[in-house]
């Protein structure tokens, strides 16, 4: 299953690298592009649903699979060859209730293998019945309080996308995150401001050895810390905003 809104720059390589499944659920948000097109091609079940944030979003499309097993997809994923015959293997003999697997993370032309852009697992594959997607706006995830087995293809994810694109996106993610966090009661001071961007670069360039992606390693690493940073402003912003009322 898929979520999807003018995505048809990208939509046929994912619908065609899964040509295998019994059903191709679409869930569209007002495309105003080719999207719903092409995945009426490619014989999808095509469904409208004005947004309701991406973890809601993809929990619908879940609950209209006609099948309890489900692999979701962005429209800008595909599974690898591997990662293809590891689903099909467990699909015909599941051993667990979820399935998460390494996600390679394409990014100024490069598909990333250490620090923060990899192997960046992703819980994708589950039986519905035991596992969901959490009601979060963003950063949502998949639960559930079954044990969860590892698959080791990749699952394949480019966007396309040049560095203003992703940092216009970046920007609505850290506003969407602040706000959670807001709503949640969670305060965030200058401590926190100034350390987290600097054991985030710690953790993933040094630790994890993004140094060794280069350049991309190198500017994908450095926006994660600025979203980290960036996050917690907005969020200190709300708080004196409510205290200005």
């Amino acid at each position: 299953m898929l979520i999807t809104k003018n995505a048809a720059s990208q939509l046929e390589k994912t619908l065609a690298s899964v040509q295998w499944a019994d059903e191709i659920v679409v869930v569209d948000s007002g495309s105003t592009d080719d999207t719903v097109a092409i995945a009426s091609a490619y014989k999808a079940k095509v469904i409208h649903q004005d947004w309701l944030g991406f973890g809601p979003q993809k929990q619908l499309a879940v609950a209209k699979a006609s099948h309890d097993w489900v692999l979701c997809l962005d429209a800008d994923e595909w599974p690898s060859e591997k990662l293809t015959n590891e689903i099909k293997d467990v699909l015909n003999n599941p051993q667990a209730e979820a399935y998460r697997f390494p996600r390679s993370n394409r990014f100024m032309g490069r598909f990333l293998k250490h620090g923060e852009g990899y192997p960046d697992w992703s819980l994708r594959l589950f039986n519905r019945q035991a596992a969901r997607w959490s009601d979060d706006l963003v950063h949502e995830y998949v639960q559930t309080d079954k044990p969860v087995a590892a698959l080791t293809g990749d699952l394949m994810h480019e966007s396309g996308e040049d560095i203003a694109l992703y940092l216009n996106k970046q920007n609505r993610y850290t506003t969407l995150q602040a706000e959670t966090l807001y709503k949640r009661g969670k305060k965030a001071g200058w401590g926190r401001l100034v350390f987290s961007p600097l054991l985030r670069f710690i953790k993933f360039y040094l630790v994890r050895r993004g140094f060794l992606d280069g350049l991309p390693g190198l500017v994908h690493i450095s926006i994660g810390c600025f979203n980290s940073y960036i996050k917690y402003a907005k969020l200190n912003e709300l708080h004196r905003l409510e205290r200005e009322k």
